[in-house]
């Protein structure tokens, strides 16, 4: 297929409500250790390839004449979904973003003045320019800005729900969702845990009922997104709290698998949940970045210590393939190739 005949592919199987369902999961161990850990549950084969983005890149929101510009102030490492959007990713200072479904997501009407950006690069807009998730926070505050999503082809109104979480080298965190045109954000270091639906304020009202449940003798075990909730907020808090870089990823990787979904499910009557293709972890104090394919036998990292972010630097690539499912072991950071960035897609 031609680059374009795979973009609007993707695009449409992005666009499809019941396409995706994902957990996000912050660990803390001692000595102000903090790692970020997610699950990207798709129902169709992904394209997702590590990306290095220095600083200094000039930037706009592909979202028309009344696009949000900036300049890149920090480098990051991002994955990619299908080379069109940034869905995860971790820059230099150690801020975390995880774009992760949620089908009660709506968008705002355009006012005709507020600055617009492209669904596709709001994950790299706060990467780009924040060190804390607080920054962030105050931004989206005093700066307000719609985000814009694309429409798939041949299905006229129906447009990408995401919802996107921040995290930071301090243990911060914040939900970003979108509901009945407005921004709600969640700002607390409590906020630990996201997955899909319902809204995260109906999220932690569930999470409210199963605190007066006993853990160690039930956890409700279905893949559905409330429930994988629930799990992963427990497991979080249960397992091996360290300031080791190997133990502390292996405690993030063990929780996100147990919210994972087995591959190849399919349920029809339940499309909404879908196999789990990949899970990366962030450690936002050693500032390593693993990730392991649901096909592939072994787990790597990135060293974000070994590459060059300074401002002209090189964009450089890592090609995983379909699924992330290239075979590769330990740090990868010499492996990435130089490239010409990908174009996010346009939502004007």
């Amino acid at each position: 297929m031609t680059r374009l005949g795979i973009a609007l592919a993707v695009t449409a199987a992005m666009l499809a409500v019941e396409a995706q369902a994902c957990t996000r999961v912050i660990y803390e161990g001692p000595n102000h250790t903090f790692l970020t850990g997610r699950s990207m549950d798709f129902k169709d084969p992904m394209v997702s390839n590590l990306w290095v983005f220095p600083r200094g890149m000039q930037r706009h929101g592909a979202a028309g004449p009344r696009s949000v510009t900036w300049t890149s102030a920090y480098g990051s490492l991002i994955v990619s979904g299908y080379e069109i959007a940034a869905v995860d990713g971790m820059n230099e200072a150690g801020l975390n973003a995880n774009l992760l479904w949620l089908a009660d997501a709506r968008y705002p009407e355009d006012d005709g003045a507020t600055p617009r950006m492209s669904l596709a690069i709001w994950a790299q807009y706060f990467l780009d320019q924040f060190a804390t998730v607080a920054e962030a926070v105050q931004h989206v505050q005093d700066k307000p800005m719609l985000v814009v999503s694309g429409e798939v082809p041949g299905r006229p109104g129906s447009l990408a729900p995401l919802h996107l979480s921040l995290s930071d080298a301090s243990g911060d965190s914040a939900i970003l969702e979108w509901i009945d045109g407005s921004l709600k954000v969640h700002h607390g270091r409590e906020f630990r845990v996201m997955t899909n639906d319902p809204p995260f304020d109906e999220q932690l009202a569930i999470m409210r009922y199963w605190r007066g449940v006993d853990g160690r003798s039930f956890l409700p075990g279905t893949n559905r997104a409330p429930d994988r909730f629930v799990r992963a907020t427990y497991y979080a808090d249960a397992v091996l709290k360290s300031d080791d870089p190997r133990t502390a990823a292996a405690a993030v990787f063990s929780v996100v698998r147990n919210v994972s979904v087995p591959y190849g499910i399919s349920q029809p009557d339940a499309p909404n949940l879908s196999t789990t293709r990949w899970r990366v972890v962030a450690d936002q104090k050693n500032k390593l970045f693993y990730a392991e394919s649901a096909t592939a036998p072994n787990v790597f990292w990135v060293d974000l210590k070994r590459l060059d972010f300074s401002e002209g630097a090189q964009t450089l690539t890592l090609d995983l393939g379909v699924d992330m499912n290239r075979i590769l072991a330990g740090e990868v950071s010499g492996q990435f190739v130089p490239a010409t960035p990908f174009e996010f897609k346009s939502a004007e």
